[in-house]
């Protein structure tokens, strides 16, 4: 079965993946964080690829090979092709590319607002957004205000498969085989990005294939990508990149990496009444649409689960000379909930109040409209209270080693999902519009179909689709696999009652098995699910190994257990190493100082800390009644994790990962 495939080795991976005559691109790539290029000369290059891959063609656009000037190190600049990986490897040495180095890189947010323009403009600021409405401190009723700076460092996905694509260039018709999060998303991209080449939608198709692993950064476009499908249409040949996990390092998209300029307004009896501040994030060099997302996120859903009647937010996007801002666990959601949390824990210190006291005191107790913009439907106040009451918090923060988060999970359901049954052979085939990356969705389709139609699990089986198979489709993030995939599965499942009811006077499962039917269902949402969840954490910062996690999680309906535990139990490593350890450094001259995926600050499996989980079930709306769970521990045990580290040192943490020397010498 499904994942019978990969536990014995036989799963399909893009590099698994052969065909007659392909060819091998590897990439020249820029030494320099930021240089003028003078020439280049051998492999393809701008000279014949002058276009853009990400549909935004000006000059904040990032090409798919460098004009002009690199403006990060690892930023492409040609390709080489060779029907060997290890020689198109070796040909990269026999590209000239001339340089001149520009001394003026900027790796740091606060760098970048004190440096001169990166591109032409009149400063590093790409651009501006805001949300909410501004107030004068004379409209907040306040006794208290307190300002900080929260700064969170730039991670990488580091899936356990890097990205990588085959383009096969067929009888008119482009093929493309890529690891990815959304065949529909990227099949968009594609069409975009490579009109500019005289092909039309018509005649490209993409195919999902075995991924693994993506933490969102597998739903973007890449200019390898497009370089692979201009070479497979020039050479005719079928042409395969994969990425190495230092081109990975150097060149994959980031995610996280923002500063917060916060300041909250509340009275003495910690009753918060404003908040307002500046939000920057670490857009790298050049202009990039996942960016909006990551920031749009952190500033819509800053007040979190709390009621805060008046709040406004400038966000920034700031010009690095580092490789782009992408989506990584959470995309916004879980640097909204750390900052927020930050500084009420920080409110709570100055006025000497218990942090689960403060947290009662503000949370949402009624359906609220967030003046960011959001509307929040279900009261957290009272989950918060069976939490606290479930872990025995009053006892345990008696040890002062207690850290605990109240957030809200924004579930990415609009604007619905895609399922189409196919059966055939006796075997009922499922294809998603999202695709699979490691969440498990054969088990919760086996459980789903067992009981809707009472098939057997061994008679379901989840298939890979491409664009033709199903021509619609949304992806695979956003905590939206369960609540959107489950819900269309069953209206799927419907149909396919109804038909055979229809053909044969009755429904069977045997009757259903023995004949052929293909059914499409379009399941539509129009809103996002917004669950409040809790986090408790102890620790004793001298030993990693001593981190005991508390998981109180609104899941809706359980459809699967193990899938719901995977994603918990995988999301708290990250979390934890998010805090401790994980980050991409760079040099003052913009060189990436992390040389690989050891020095990414990446957990390993003997760091799993004790797990104590309570999964509450108050079904949502969806046809399913489920809700998200994926990205909960990314956004609550940073928090709660960095607080349970901060009672006990007494000194502030407004940075992450923690800079544990530095710490140290604080407190000592």
């Amino acid at each position: 079965m499904y994942l019978d495939r990969f536990v014995n080795g036989t799963g399909q991976y893009i590099d698994d993946l052969k065909f007659p005559n392909m060819l091998y691109m590897s990439v020249v790539r820029s030494p320099y964080a930021h240089a003028r290029i003078k020439t280049v000369s051998g492999g393809l290059n701008a000279l014949e690829i002058k276009g853009f891959y990400n549909m935004k063609n000006d000059d904040n656009a990032e090409p798919i090979f460098a004009i002009d000037e690199v403006r990060y190190v690892g930023q492409p600049v040609a390709a080489v092709f060779s029907e060997n990986r290890y020689e198109s490897e070796d040909l990269i040495e026999g590209v000239d590319v001339d340089y001149e180095p520009i001394n003026d890189a900027v790796t740091t947010i606060e760098a970048s607002l004190k440096s001169k323009p990166i591109f032409g403009l009149k400063n590093n600021i790409l651009s501006t957004t805001e949300t909410g409405k501004t107030f004068d401190e004379s409209e907040v009723k306040y006794d208290i205000k307190v300002k900080d700076t929260i700064d969170i460092g730039r991670v990488l996905a580091n899936p356990m498969e890097t990205r990588g694509i085959i383009a096969d260039y067929r009888n008119g018709v482009l093929h493309i085989y890529v690891s990815s999060q959304s065949i529909h998303r990227l099949k968009n991209y594609f069409v975009k990005s490579l009109s500019q080449f005289g092909i039309s939608e018509k005649n490209i198709v993409v195919h999902h294939v075995d991924t693994g692993g993506a933490f969102g950064l597998k739903a973007a476009m890449y200019p390898e990508y497009i370089a692979a499908c201009y070479a497979s249409m020039k050479y005719k040949k079928p042409v395969k990149w994969i990425e190495t996990r230092t081109e990975h390092i150097n060149s994959a998209h980031g995610g996280r990496g923002i500063r917060a300029d916060i300041t909250v307004y509340a009275k003495n009896d910690g009753e918060i009444t404003g908040l307002d501040g500046d939000v920057y994030i670490d857009n790298g060099a050049y202009y990039v649409d996942t960016a909006s997302d990551d920031l749009g996120n952190v500033i819509h859903l800053m007040t979190g689960p709390y009621k805060i009647e008046k709040a406004h937010l400038y966000g920034h996007y700031v010009l690095t000379n580092k490789s782009l801002n992408g989506w990584y666990r959470g995309a916004g959601k879980p640097e909204a909930g750390i900052v927020m949390e930050r500084m009420i824990d920080l409110l709570a210190d100055k006025l000497n109040m218990d942090m689960a006291e403060i947290r009662l005191k503000n949370a949402i107790d009624a359906p609220f409209k967030s003046p960011l913009g959001l509307e929040f439907k279900t009261p957290a106040k009272s989950l918060l209270e069976d939490a606290l009451k479930y872990f025995d918090y009053e006892k345990k923060a008696k040890e002062k080693n207690v850290g605990i988060a109240l957030f809200m999970l924004d579930q990415d359901a609009a604007p619905g999902e895609t399922c189409r049954l196919i059966v055939k052979g006796g075997i009922i085939h499922v294809y998603f519009g999202g695709d699979v990356h490691g969440q498990g969705h054969e088990l919760f389709a086996r459980s789903i179909l067992n009981k809707e139609l009472g098939v057997e699990e061994d008679k379901v089986i989840l298939e890979l689709p491409d664009t033709e198979i199903l021509k619609e489709g949304v992806g695979t993030w956003g905590s939206r696999s369960a609540i959107i995939h489950g819900s269309a599965l069953i209206k799927a499942a419907e149909l396919l009652r109804k038909d055979a009811i229809k053909k044969f006077g009755k429904y069977d499962k045997d009757i259903l098995l023995n004949n052929e039917f293909d059914e499409l269902y379009y399941y539509k949402v129009d809103y996002n699910e917004y669950t409040p969840n809790f986090n408790m954490v102890t620790s004793d910062p001298h030993d990693p190994d001593s981190i005991k996690i508390y998981s109180y999680y609104d899941i809706g309906k359980k459809l699967n257990e193990k899938n719901i535990m995977g994603q918990i139990e995988g999301g708290a490593i990250q979390a934890i190493s998010e805090v401790l350890c994980e980050t991409i450094r760079y040099s003052e001259d913009g060189q990436v100082l992390t040389t690989n995926i050891t020095d990414s600050g990446l957990l390993t499996a003997d760091k799993i800390p004790e797990f104590h989980t309570k999964l509450v079930e108050n079904p949502s709306g969806f046809t399913d009644m489920a809700k998200g769970v994926a990205e909960s521990p990314s956004t609550g045990i940073p928090i709660a994790l960095a607080r349970s580290i901060e009672v006990q040192l007494k000194t502030r943490i407004n940075k992450f990962p923690i800079d544990r020397l530095e710490l140290f010498n604080r407190v000592l």
